[in-house]
């Protein structure tokens, strides 16, 4: 029987095992330090970091044994038995704990070696997140190779039709599989967005942490930020059955035609969704302007709101880049709203009034369709995704430039 991963098993492998033996081993190796053999000396350091150090003991071996089951599992080089790892397991996080409390003594410096594991710790956590990266990468890199195989990757960059329905067998896929109607869609429907969030964003920062009394702040802030926690799809439906209809009545007053599933309207939404990304994070990088740069303004004779608009956004600038940037990888991301309100239709145009669609919409449809793993249509969702992967790079490096030149210019 090999292992099978349940919540039972899991519930049974912690707290029926380890956590009762770790909160054993910090209770008495806690109790070794009041110990009367060892009365009238200093310990080197507190009873709680020896209690740690036993918990570390008697975790440390379990864990490194359950690591090397999963990778034998995973690998296929042994098959396990779930009921002697467990007793392994278990086995060795009593001998760690009886390990640990033995080793306690006055001489042992608990605490360093406790502060130097936790040191450990934060960097294995900083380097799976940049593992993750690597790993998104090259998985999505490897996938599209398959997919520019079959696809001149020049006409997939270029391209301006996108028709996968013709990519049938037998038949010759170059041609329909040009990306740029996505991405024209993706980034007409991303300014749009960004045109509603910016100013009401950044002008609603400014006035609750500038002119707001702590008394408005308090109610003002988190009734903004609850626009952030509506599920995507609400604004979906309020894209498509209350924006469109509007949107497509006020072109028919000024004389325009608009179709029903337009660009305007998720873009419009869109960016009353990603408000609150940009006021918190804006509000919360203004705040901490020190005060002594808007005492020093003022001292000089400057209005309070000439102080805003050349010391303290100026010094905020960076944040404010780095909120911005944010926001415009959640519109870019952004799925639901555009699928409800602007349809699945890849047209080239200038006219947001017309619909469009956008790469990360093609993308999921790639994946939800009828078509085989390894069919043009669906590999083209990796090739669609290693250049939206490229283009936010490309957006990252250049605010990075940006907000690098500022800072030397403001220092």
């Amino acid at each position: 029987m090999g292992i099978t991963v349940t919540t039972g098993t899991v519930l049974l492998y912690l707290f029926c095992g380890l956590v009762p033996l770790s909160v054993v081993a910090y209770f008495l190796a806690t109790k070794r330090t009041y110990s009367v053999k060892f009365e009238g000396e200093t310990f080197h350091s507190t009873p709680g970091s020896y209690g740690w150090y036993a918990i570390v003991c008697t975790l440390s071996p379990a864990l490194l044994a359950s690591f090397v089951a999963a990778v034998l599992q995973l690998t296929g080089l042994v098959e396990v038995p779930a009921t002697a790892l467990l007793a392994v397991i278990l086995t060795l996080a009593a001998a760690g704990l009886w390990l640990g409390v033995l080793t306690v003594k006055p001489s042992l410096k608990a605490r360093s070696l406790v502060e130097g594991l936790i040191v450990k710790m934060l960097f294995v956590a900083s380097l799976v997140s940049i593992f993750t990266t690597i790993g998104i990468v090259l998985s999505v890199t490897f996938e599209a190779m398959k997919f520019f195989d079959v696809v001149n990757i020049w006409d997939f960059v270029t391209g301006t039709t996108w028709n996968p329905d013709e990519a049938v067998a037998g038949r010759d896929v170059q041609g329909v599989f040009g990306s740029i109607p996505l991405f024209a869609g993706t980034f007409m429907i991303t300014a749009i967005a960004m045109v509603v969030a910016v100013p009401i964003g950044l002008f609603s920062a400014i006035c609750m942490s500038e002119y707001a009394s702590p008394a408005f702040r308090k109610v003002a802030k988190p009734a903004l930020e609850i626009l952030a926690g509506i599920p995507t799809v609400v604004y979906g439906f309020f894209a498509a059955i209350t924006v469109s209809p509007l949107v497509v009545h006020a072109a028919e007053y000024f004389g325009l035609q608009a179709d029903y599933t337009n660009a305007l309207s998720p873009g419009l939404v869109m960016g009353v969704m990603i408000i609150p990304l940009i006021s918190s994070l804006s509000d919360d990088v203004i705040s901490s302007v020190p005060n002594s740069l808007r005492e020093g303004s003022l001292a000089m004779g400057a209005y309070r709101s000439e102080s805003i608009k050349s010391v303290v956004l100026p010094a905020a600038l960076p944040g404010i880049v780095s909120a911005f940037l944010l926001a415009v990888s959640r519109a870019v991301g952004e799925t639901m709203i555009v699928v409800m309100a602007a349809g699945l239709r890849a047209n080239l145009t200038w006219n947001p009034l017309e619909g469009m669609t956008t790469v990360t919409v093609r993308i999921v449809d790639a994946f939800t369709g009828d078509q085989a793993f390894d069919s043009p249509e669906t590999l083209s969702a990796f090739g669609l995704g290693l250049v939206l992967l490229v283009v936010t790079l490309l957006l990252n490096i250049l605010s990075l430039v940006v907000i690098r030149r500022f800072r030397q210019q403001y220092e």
